[in-house]
């Protein structure tokens, strides 16, 4: 089984300032506190992997760096960001095309020029051909890209991904990674991953937020200083795995 993130080798990313700040954030519903003085930067074009437990609030931060939620305490600061929910949430009733143009028309875009923006990337999505299906013809790992192609098109430079490869079995998830990191390395955005899996926060990030259980707080940052493509067989990937584990409690 092949199980390698196959990402283009990349050159410096652009990290020229803070795209995103939290700062003593707070969060709680009722009396369950989410997340409890929560600070985290991040850089432009960087991807931050988020990690913790089921429960900890990692759903949450993404809300609140959108601004579908506001925090109780503590500030965000961020630009317009576009959030890819676990779920593809495509359209039954439109093309696979549609679907990736729908958020470049909700931001207005003209729908001729909002379907040429994703038709020219359906070749590099491993997508060409399948213009015209409708998402019950595409498998799970299609439905997902088409899902991020859409999220790509957004218009928006920060992306909040959660998830977005929990419901996928093992070698398309494998694939997905891939095709992720070979997006990015195309078209640069500034990233948060929320994701259970730590190996694939290393394949992945520039850096790793570890949050505690519940109430979700900051335990460490891990930066992942390592060159792409990375491999999960590769001696510092699995160190690192194993760091991220320990700190999480998870050993």
């Amino acid at each position: 089984m092949r199980t390698e993130v196959e990402a283009p080798p990349e050159g410096p990313r652009d990290v020229s300032g803070d795209e995103v700040v939290l700062a003593g954030v707070q969060k709680a519903f009722g009396a369950v506190v989410a997340l409890d003085r929560v600070d985290l930067r991040v850089a432009r074009h960087e991807l931050i992997a988020v990690v913790g437990p089921s429960g900890c609030g990692k759903s949450t931060l993404l809300e609140l760096v959108c601004g579908l939620q506001r925090p109780d305490a503590g500030t965000v600061e961020a630009p317009a960001a576009a959030l890819m929910p676990q779920r593809d949430a495509l359209l039954p009733w439109l093309s696979a095309l549609d679907n990736a143009a729908l958020a470049a028309r909700i931001s207005s875009v003209p729908k001729a020029a909002a379907r040429a923006a994703a038709h020219a990337r359906f070749a590099a999505f491993g997508l060409e051909g399948f213009e015209k299906s409708r998402p019950d013809a595409l498998s799970g790992g299609m439905r997902q890209r088409v899902a991020f192609l859409r999220t790509l098109l957004s218009g928006r430079d920060v992306l909040c991904l959660d998830e977005p490869f929990g419901a996928l079995d093992a070698l398309t998830r494998a694939q997905a990674q891939g095709w992720l990191a070979s997006a990015l390395a195309r078209e640069p955005r500034t990233v948060l991953l929320v994701t259970h899996d730590v190996e694939e926060a290393v394949l992945l990030a520039d850096r790793i937020a570890l949050l505690s259980p519940r109430p979700g707080h900051l335990i460490a940052t891990l930066d992942v200083d390592l060159a792409r493509p990375r491999h999960r067989t590769d001696a510092a990937v699995v160190e690192l795995r194993e760091r991220a584990l320990s700190a999480l409690g998870a050993d």
